[in-house]
């Protein structure tokens, strides 16, 4: 029983809502609202994923060919310029989610579900990891019906193999920009313990299971 409380205690400590709330409370004064993002770059395309903690998966998606960038944020609820702290009481209907900016000559939108499905546990509901909760299920975001239709068949795959898929399909349809503490975050706080025990080995298995993607020099 002690075993067990001790276990339980490591993943309160590890999970993504666990910060220095001194920082936390500094930054988010700093820019305590999310706006929406900004138009795409010329020639690039946007796709939007959630599927638990947003630092992992941007830290995932930006290490791939054709991806220039991941913007954590919130998406797939209701609540208006939702912030960090009303997200995590799972009442938003937002998921953290991600923003991924990509060339299409680079890398198609099917190798980015992939990617997605390559990077979490398909079958965890309402949740990655030590990461539980609405806030944190995995949804899949299509805004045409060609990524329907990809992502569909991806599914279907999956279920063929045996897998009972968790991910919700939703069509897109707004996208908030998180607190700039977020932005980055593993990139800028390599040390953290959750970074250090989750997000980092979150990142080696998927770089084990998709290494064709990952971008040249890009390691951990």
């Amino acid at each position: 029983m002690k075993l067990i409380s001790l276990i339980l205690l490591m993943f309160a400590a590890n999970s993504c809502n666990q910060k220095d709330k001194d920082m936390e409370q500094t930054e988010a004064a700093m820019n305590s609202e999310p706006i929406e993002v900004a138009a795409t770059q010329e020639g690039m395309e946007k796709a939007y994923f959630a599927s638990g903690c947003f630092w992992c998966v941007e830290e995932i998606y930006e290490s791939v060919n054709g991806v220039s960038e991941a913007i954590s944020g919130y998406s797939g609820g209701t609540t208006e310029n939702p912030t960090y702290e009303q997200s995590n009481t799972g009442t938003t209907g937002h998921a953290e989610a991600n923003e991924i900016i990509y060339d299409p000559k680079v890398v198609s939108f099917e190798t980015l579900v992939d990617v997605y499905f390559a990077s979490q546990n398909i079958e965890q509901v309402n949740g990655q990891g030590p990461d539980r909760g609405s806030q944190y299920r995995s949804i899949i975001f299509y805004q045409n019906d060609e990524q329907k239709q990809i992502i569909a068949s991806k599914i279907k795959e999956l279920e063929d193999a045996g897998y009972e898929v968790a991910a919700e399909v939703k069509p897109f349809e707004k996208f908030w920009v998180a607190e700039d503490y977020h932005q980055d975050y593993a990139e800028n706080h390599p040390t953290n313990g959750y970074i250090q025990n989750v997000s980092i080995p979150r990142w080696r298995r998927f770089a084990a299971a998709m290494p064709n993607v990952i971008k040249e020099g890009v390691s951990h």
